[in-house]
C-alpha cells in the first residue's frame, strides 16, 4: 500500500515537472515538426532513458545535498552555464535558419542519443526529484530501502515519459502548421534558455 502511494504521487509529480514548456518536452516537440513523430517519440524514450540516472541519482545523494549547500551550489552554476551555452546556439541556429527545412522523416535511431544529449544537459531534474524524495522521506535515513527506490525511478521515468509522449501525439494537431513553427522554434528555445538562466541566477542568489 504504501509502495502503491509513493508510486502515484512520484508519478504525478514527474508528469506535472514536464508538463510546462522545458528544453525536453520543447526538443520533443521541435523534432516532430522537423522530423516527424515517431523520431519525436525516439527523442522521448533517450530522454527518459536519462531520468531514469537521474532519478536514481537523486535518490542516493538526497542526504547528502540536504546537508550540504555546496553541492547545490555547485549544480545550480554548471546549469547556468549549460544554459548560456544553449542559449547562444538557439539564437544562432535561429538567425541563419530559412523557413522549414526538409528533413527525411525516415525513423533514425540517432534520436535516440539526441533525447539522451538533451537530457543530460538538463539537470534541473535531479535537484526537483531530490526534493521530491526527500518530501517523501526516500534515501534521507540512515539506509536505503531499495523497494521504494526502485518504486521511486520506475514512477518518475513513467511520469515523465507520459507528459513527452502527450508532446509527441499533439504534435498530430499543429502538423499544418510545421512550417510557421520550425522557423520560429529556434527564437523560443532562445528565449526560454534566457528564462531559464534569470531563474538560475536567482536560484544561486537566494540559495
Amino acid at each position: 500500500m504504501e509502495e502503491t502511494k509513493l508510486f502515484l504521487i512520484t508519478f504525478f509529480a514527474a508528469l506535472i515537472g514536464v508538463v510546462p514548456p522545458g528544453l525536453v518536452n520543447m526538443t520533443v516537440a521541435k523534432t516532430c515538426v522537423e522530423k516527424g513523430k515517431k523520431n519525436g517519440l525516439y527523442v522521448a524514450i533517450g530522454a527518459t532513458i536519462v531520468v531514469i540516472v537521474q532519478a536514481t541519482i537523486a535518490v542516493l545523494l538526497a542526504k547528502y545535498i540536504f546537508r550540504n549547500e555546496f553541492v547545490q551550489n555547485i549544480l545550480l552554476r554548471t546549469a547556468l552555464v549549460i544554459f548560456i551555452i544553449l542559449g547562444v546556439y538557439f539564437f544562432i541556429q535561429a538567425k541563419n535558419r530559412k523557413g522549414l527545412q526538409h528533413h527525411s522523416q525516415k525513423t533514425n535511431s540517432n534520436s535516440i542519443f539526441k533525447g539522451m544529449l538533451i537530457a543530460a544537459l538538463n539537470v534541473f531534474p535531479i535537484p526537483y526529484f531530490v526534493a521530491v524524495a526527500g518530501a517523501l522521506n526516500i534515501g534521507t535515513g540512515m539506509n536505503y530501502h531499495w523497494i521504494r527506490v526502485i518504486v521511486f525511478v520506475l514512477a518518475a521515468s513513467l511520469g515523465t515519459f507520459t507528459t513527452l509522449y502527450f508532446y509527441v501525439i499533439s504534435f498530430i494537431r499543429i502538423e499544418k502548421q510545421a512550417e510557421a513553427i520550425a522557423k520560429y522554434s529556434n527564437y523560443f528555445m532562445a528565449i526560454l534558455m534566457l528564462v531559464l538562466i534569470i531563474v538560475t541566477l536567482l536560484r544561486i542568489y537566494y540559495t
